[in-house]
């Protein structure tokens, strides 16, 4: 009779451990299926330096998969409160260049200061905000952080949250 309580306990606890194993390897398994891709993750943050930016000069840059502009603004130009700031003395102006009224990407002309959309002729400043057409609202303005002259697409710095209460 031992030898059979015997050989229950180690049935037993052979299949408690691997029913342990099995559960262990299931929850990974899901874990990993939920955690983003890596390559999500990087795309989530772009990096751009602003120092070399002529006045006047407009700059697009790609930020999951969208198109972010930087425009470096001359000094005689109106400052838009709750669009524009300043880095070291100097005024720039940063927004999806993606118009608001159904996704077209608005081309900019320099010697106007505005932005046209061809879709269905809407105006933008060029600040981003919407001047005639029919675009609801201004251009979105995506998180973004100042480090010094690097701006980083993604992540909510202080002046971003500034301008965005401000809106």
């Amino acid at each position: 009779m031992e030898e059979n309580v015997n050989r229950r306990d180690f049935l037993g606890m052979s299949l408690a451990g691997v029913a342990t194993i099995g559960a262990i390897g299931t929850l990974y398994a899901m874990k990993k299926s939920w955690d983003p891709l890596p390559s999500v993750v990087t795309g989530g943050f772009t990096t751009v330096d602003i120092s070399q930016l002529q006045v006047g000069e407009l700059k697009t840059f790609e930020w999951r998969g969208q198109p972010v502009y930087v425009l470096k603004k001359a000094a005689d130009d109106t400052k838009v409160e709750g669009r524009d700031f300043e880095v070291n003395g100097e005024l720039y102006t940063v927004g999806l260049q993606v118009c608001t009224h159904l996704g077209c990407i608005p081309l900019y002309v320099a010697n106007k200061k505005e932005f046209l959309c061809a879709c269905h002729g809407g105006v933008f400043n060029s600040s981003g905000v919407n001047l005639a057409g029919p675009p609801p609202r201004p251009m979105e303005i995506p998180p973004f952080n100042i480090d010094g002259t690097k701006l980083t697409f993604g992540e909510e710095g202080e002046v971003y949250k500034q301008l965005v209460s401000k809106a």
